[in-house]
């Protein structure tokens, strides 16, 4: 069985080329081997497991075609892209509430109210935002997306932090937030806050298994 995979290794290393993440990529495939093999111990026929490892991953030279396509999505863009949308999160919720301290708008109030009714919504589809990010980066990086993965997390993180600071210092009054800033909320928030890396590692490594 070793021949067969340490054969399959080989003809996706030569498809794959000068690739820059060619050694993340045939690791990668190499522990999807690794599980076929397990499940086809009882299977004496070495080539029937080599057509169970193609009929799963498919051949080498299509991984190898699909991974030279997949430079085409550089890893800067989707760093800057989930960095960004974060920001436009914060940047939206920054500007409504605002607005909503210096305009008596009533539409506006109403919409307040709507939202603060509704945190732990929120919340939820806040980390589903997270684990859609290292869901996107494992299907798109595999292996290789680690290094990313922490990356846009850290980065991405920053405007999170800033407000915690300027809320937790009052630096930002908490009358701004009424009637949804309490210290149960609080205490919540630093919770879900904590979480979120472990919800991004979750997305990836369901996204990294979608690749294959």
């Amino acid at each position: 069985m070793e021949r067969q995979k340490n054969k399959f290794l080989e003809e996706l290393a030569k498809g794959l080329g000068n690739h820059q993440d060619k050694e993340d990529i045939l690791l990668e495939y190499e522990s999807h081997i690794d599980e076929i093999l397990i499940e086809s111990y009882d299977c004496p026929n070495e080539e029937e497991v080599f057509e169970r490892i193609v009929s799963r991953l498919g051949t080498p030279e299509e991984i190898a075609e699909l991974w030279k396509e997949e430079l085409s999505v550089t890893p800067s863009n989707m760093k800057w892209l989930f960095i960004l949308l974060n920001i436009l999160f914060f940047g939206g919720g920054s500007l409504l509430t605002l607005a909503h301290n210096l305009f008596q708008w009533e539409w506006l109030n109403t919409m307040w109210s709507y939202l603060t009714a509704i945190p732990t919504l929120i919340a939820f589809l806040y980390m589903f935002f997270w684990a859609l990010l290292g869901y996107e980066i494992g299907r798109g990086f595999g292996h290789g997306g680690r290094r990313l993965l922490k990356k846009t997390f850290l980065l991405s993180l920053i405007p999170n932090l800033i407000l915690m600071f300027l809320t937790v210092f009052e630096i930002i009054p908490h009358s701004w937030f009424a009637p949804l800033l309490t210290k149960t909320f609080i205490i919540a928030c630093i919770i879900f806050t904590i979480f979120l890396y472990p919800i991004s590692w979750i997305g990836y490594r369901w996204g990294r298994k979608a690749s294959i």
